[in-house]
Parts: C-alpha cells; structure tokens; sequence
C-alpha cells in the first residue's frame, strides 16, 4: 500500500469482510482486513469493534464507487422483489 491504509466499510463479521475484500479484490484494488479478534479465536469481539474493511488510499474513491453500486443494486433487488 503505498500510504496508511483508509476504511471503506465496517461490517459484523470477517466472512462478510472477506467478502467485500474479494469483490474488491477482483476489481483490480488493494484491499485488507482489520479486527480486533485475537486473529480470529475469538469471534465473538468481531461484534462489538467491527471488522474494517481497508484500501490503500490511491483506490479509496473506486472503492467507495463500487461498494455504493453493489449496495444501490442490492436495495434494487429488494424492492423488485
């Protein structure tokens, strides 16, 4: 990464952010996790402090692009539904 590292998203658990890393991932970004979960032994601690979702800051805004069309799409599908 070629600065520290910018949150993108916050979600409830590493097998969503390691979801959302591999989405950006295949998008050709820099992407990693961070979570204060003892490297995840204790998953419960994954509730209370989040798993960050992070870039490096050259991919911030195509990162927060595409997160916002894939969350625009999801509501879409909900309401077409």
């Amino acid at each position: 990464m070629s600065g520290a590292p910018v949150e993108v998203a916050v979600v409830d658990s590493r097998s969503e952010a390691d979801l959302i890393v591999g989405l950006l991932r295949s998008n050709g970004l820099r992407a990693g996790i961070s979570a204060d979960d003892a490297g995840g032994t204790n998953p419960e601690l994954q509730i209370s402090g989040g798993v960050r979702v992070l870039v490096d800051p050259a991919d911030e805004a195509d990162a927060r692009q595409l997160l916002a069309e894939v969350q625009a799409e999801a509501e879409a599908d909900d309401t077409s539904g």
